[in-house]
């Protein structure tokens, strides 16, 4: 039983209401002195209290996706996969199909009426790197097979799992009733965690003699997808959004890497990459690469590209306030900003499933199908969506500085 079982969750809440109520009855009978009454009363409180621990961390784990296996908890993933498998000649394959998946939507076991959730393994030959994702083709791709779609990368926090991004925070579920309503147009989304080297959080960067994960998200993955569906080929197809470390990818993806995405959205983003026990070394001790890879440096030192950016924060339960409004101050043209900022809320699934659902019609409103034809199967391009979303305005502009914040991984999904 695999570590996000619901079996194993109600069978670590079983075991925990068991111990419990045998402490209960056994207390009046270890309450004696002695040697081994003592010992009993060490021994049940100790077996009660890992119970309730390991019931309520398996709870936490379900809720917001840490990990998404026993290998994955205890650290055993520890090499970033490899290009292995080779077709036609030597040719990498870069895309397969593992499985489908219903979309959680009315009708959504029959892809015509409520689309479909493909489990992919993208392999990069230009990264070395390989992965898994999970692509949501909305029903529209199905009923009308001459139509081109715009496309976003949506990434989860560091450590993350993947399956969070449709199962909790429902970006499927909710881009499928925004259509219905007239809101957005149809997407593909593509649903990964940043962690493609795992266990290391590599911060979506190309590391010197590491993990070449910029690559990865730039241009292998784009390519295998435009190979297998009908996507936009040009930057204005494509959009990427995340929160926390996915939240700092998205921004970083869109500010080096314009040609491939034209809009970024950063839900309680980090700002700069740090170097901890998660990341290890990210910059080959390079005081230029790691300038290079602080967002806020970026703006004030590169020529800002033609890109739109959404940031989110809030005044109260975010760390990051006063640095996401002084990332806003240094936005300057051709680069646009919005911004979403709550009263109050705390870095978590609960606030993010506040922020997506305006995020997503920011983006819908910035992507554009490309109008040349796409080479697959399904055929070519047809007319662009009419849909638009007019972006949320971005609140003041303030000045000032704060450190980067590096909170507690057992309190939050980075």
């Amino acid at each position: 039983m695999g570590l996000t079982s619901k079996k194993v969750l109600l069978l670590a809440a079983v075991l925990a209401v068991v111990l419990f109520g045998l402490t209960v009855w056994l207390w009046p009978r270890l309450s004696r002195r002695g040697v081994a009454p003592v010992l009993g009363r060490v021994g049940i409180l100790v077996a009660t209290q890992l119970s309730l621990i390991a019931a309520l961390g398996l709870v936490a784990n379900y809720n917001f996706g840490f990990y998404g296996s026993w290998a994955d908890l205890f650290g055993q993933e520890t090499a970033p996969g490899v290009v292995v498998d080779h077709s036609n000649g030597g040719a990498a394959e870069q895309l397969r199909v593992m499985r489908t998946l219903a979309v959680n939507t009315p009708g959504g076991g029959v892809p015509r009426l409520g689309g479909q959730i493909q489990k992919v393994q993208v392999s990069g030959p230009r990264s070395g790197i390989s992965s898994t994702a999970y692509v949501y083709l909305p029903p529209e791709y199905f009923r009308e097979p001459q139509r081109v779609f715009p496309a976003t990368l949506v990434l989860t926090g560091y450590p993350g799992i993947a399956e969070s991004l449709y199962k909790h925070l429902k970006y499927p579920t909710i881009a499928a009733q925004q259509v219905r309503k007239g809101q957005a147009q149809p997407m593909v989304l593509v649903m990964m965690r940043p962690t493609v080297a795992p266990p290391r959080d590599t911060e979506c960067m190309n590391v010197p003699g590491g993990p070449q994960t910029e690559t990865f998200f730039a241009k292998d993955l784009r390519a295998a997808m435009l190979a297998h569906y009908r996507i936009g080929r040009g930057g204005g197809s494509w959009g990427v959004i995340g929160d926390s470390t996915g939240g700092y990818c998205a921004l970083k993806l869109t500010l080096e890497d314009p040609q491939d995405f034209s809009a970024g959205v950063g839900l309680s983003p980090d700002y700069a990459a740090p170097k901890d026990p998660t990341t290890g070394d990210l910059f080959g001790g390079s005081k230029a690469v790691r300038r290079e890879n602080d967002l806020a440096w970026r703006l004030q030192h590169l020529p800002q590209p033609p890109v739109s950016l959404l940031v989110t924060t809030s005044r109260h339960g975010e760390k990051n306030y006063r640095a996401t409004m002084r990332f806003i101050s240094l936005v300057k043209g051709p680069t646009r900003i919005s911004s979403i900022i709550l009263a109050s809320g705390g870095h978590n699934f609960t606030t993010w499933s506040r922020e997506i659902p305006p995020a997503l019609r920011w983006l819908s409103s910035r992507l554009v199908p490309d109008a040349r034809p796409v080479t697959v199967p399904a055929g070519p391009a047809a007319a662009r969506p009419t849909t638009a979303v007019t972006a949320a305005p971005a609140t003041p502009r303030r000045t000032g500085h704060t450190p980067r914040r590096r909170c507690c991984r057992a309190a939050r999904s980075r």
